[in-house]
């Protein structure tokens, strides 16, 4: 039986001699480990001798500490009416509770879940989920470069019966869409990634279980809705490479159907907006530390990413296709030149993606490259049906979806919009979100004249205006960012903020996602 403690005598190791850390009623003693802590050793301090759980529970997955402590580091067990805890700061509180939101029906587009969530986010959590990098040029062109790609419909055709089901990688959807990998997904829900995997069950879409996810890889695999869904896994590629060989073949071994590499984050990008929020997260204490060279420049991101390898290189790949029978598809490939790189090492194929936006600011986006990429591949006779093309980045109607494929892709990935929706409204949420690009899709196929996904074809599409956009950043840019220094320290107001529903369903240029 463990030892009980009282919370006032957890209190008194709150410093660098002897840090005791509550997760879950339990005391832990972390005074060896902070230096360690992936994310530097000023946010354990923080919370030096007080209750831990709500900032632990989003950023990791069950038995994290189990994992990686020795059992005799779990000090004890406190008891609940005892234990100290933190109390939250302006930055830390919401807006809206859920009891607070518009009713569900009230989503009519993907914006509006972008908008709500807004208002019901922690704005640390807001802050993450939609920063892109440095002047987030690259994140805003995601979804501009879709308004650059107009239609060329056809008509009198017998659009009675419309079917937009694929495939991807052999696998069955019912739509060219899929849910692609993203970070931390307990920052917006108790449920996490689990949302996304029952939506994805019950609407047949594919479901990419990231590498940083809150849940655990084997709670998500867990949450399907049934036997035959089907999920992929997105892989970051471990400096420890015995940790990725066993991760890889794990999600082999439980059904796993595809494995997608991510390739552009060798270093993470600066994502400054998350950045200004984490500022004061390891406390007046370390930032006074002279000892402190803990690097927390890089936001939340930096808690959960320093595994990452950047010395992965083209090699390596054959490695990760001797470990594993899935088929491969490197994720972030961001020119034609490498696209048929991957074609000709043999891989299944590419997803043309700058990582949301988060990573190189003026990075082209997928859209834009895929139609050169589909030439490329053709022109050196790779374009063929054991080479898959996928892109993500921007999404926000189910008209970008149809115009990548008119290009070539074969399916499309949607990250945030799938986030918002259940960080508002769950699991249903993100149901709603889906079946409303099933309604977008009917009906633009059938305004286009196509029955079919392979009905939707180039000549459907006027690119001429796809590679147009300026290169310059607005000389009022430096006014308009979306957390400004001057928000960031005296705290967000309504006017400073692009809140509202009202301002649903806006020119997405405005919108900054």
């Amino acid at each position: 039986m463990s030892k009980q403690l009282d919370g006032a005598e957890v209190a008194k190791h709150n410093g660098k001699d002897s840090l005791w850390v509550i997760i879950h009623g339990k005391a832990w003693d972390l005074t060896e480990f902070a230096p360690e802590h992936p994310g530097g050793a000023g946010i354990l301090y923080k919370y030096g001798g007080k209750d831990a759980t709500e900032a632990y529970e989003p950023i990791h997955p069950p038995n994290t500490l189990e994992t990686n402590l020795s059992p005799d580091k779990m000090v004890g067990e406190v008891r609940q009416d005892t234990i100290q805890v933190v109390e939250e700061t302006k930055k830390d509180k919401p807006k809206l509770q859920p009891g607070q939101l518009p009713p569900l029906d009230q989503c009519l587009n993907l914006y509006d879940f972008e908008v709500v969530a807004r208002q019901v986010l922690k704005p640390t959590a807001w802050a993450y989920y939609s920063s892109g990098a440095d002047d987030e040029v690259t994140m805003r062109e995601n979804s501009n470069a879709y308004g650059r790609v107009w239609f060329r419909p056809r008509i009198l055709r017998d659009v009675s019966s419309v079917n937009f089901a694929t495939s991807m990688l052999g696998q069955k959807t019912s739509m060219p869409i899929y849910i692609t990998a993203t970070a931390l997904g307990r920052l917006g829900h108790p449920d996490g990634e689990k949302n996304l995997t029952v939506a994805a069950g019950k609407s047949g879409l594919i479901q990419m279980i990231p590498t940083l996810a809150s849940c655990s890889f084997d709670e998500i695999v867990d949450a399907k809705v049934h036997d035959q869904q089907v999920q992929f896994f997105q892989l970051y590629v471990n400096s420890n490479r015995a940790i990725t060989e066993k991760i890889v073949r794990h999600a082999e071994n439980r059904g796993v159907k595809g494995l997608f590499v991510t390739v552009d984050a060798p270093q993470l990008g600066r994502r400054e907006k998350d950045m200004r929020m984490k500022f004061d997260d390891t406390g007046s204490q370390v930032q006074n530390s002279n000892k402190d060279n803990v690097d927390r420049s890089q936001g939340a991101a930096r808690a959960i990413s320093s595994f990452i390898d950047p010395s992965l290189n083209w090699e390596d790949l054959q490695w990760l296709r001797s470990i594993t029978k899935m088929p491969i598809v490197l994720k972030g490939v961001q020119t034609w030149e490498d696209a048929v790189l991957a074609a000709e090492a043999g891989l299944n194929g590419v997803v043309l993606s700058n990582h949301g936006g988060r990573q190189l600011d003026y990075a082209p986006s997928g859209i834009e490259i895929l139609a050169e990429v589909v030439a490329a591949l053709k022109q050196r006779n790779l374009w063929r049906s054991t080479f898959e093309v996928f892109i993500d980045g921007g999404v926000r109607r189910a008209t970008d979806v149809l115009k990548a494929v008119a290009l070539g892709a074969k399916g499309v990935g949607i990250g945030r919009p799938f986030l918002y929706a259940y960080s508002a409204y769950g699991a249903e949420g993100t149901l709603a979100a889906i079946n409303i690009l099933k309604a977008e899709m009917e009906m633009a196929m059938r305004l286009l004249g196509a029955r079919t996904i392979a009905e939707i074809t180039p000549d459907m599409v006027d690119t001429r205006a796809l590679g147009f956009h300026s290169s310059s950043v607005p000389a009022s840019h430096g006014r308009s960012l979306y957390e400004r220094l001057d928000t960031a320290v005296g705290g967000a107001d309504e006017g400073n903020i692009p809140g509202g529903l009202q301002n649903a369903g806006q020119d997405p240029a405005n919108s900054k996602l």
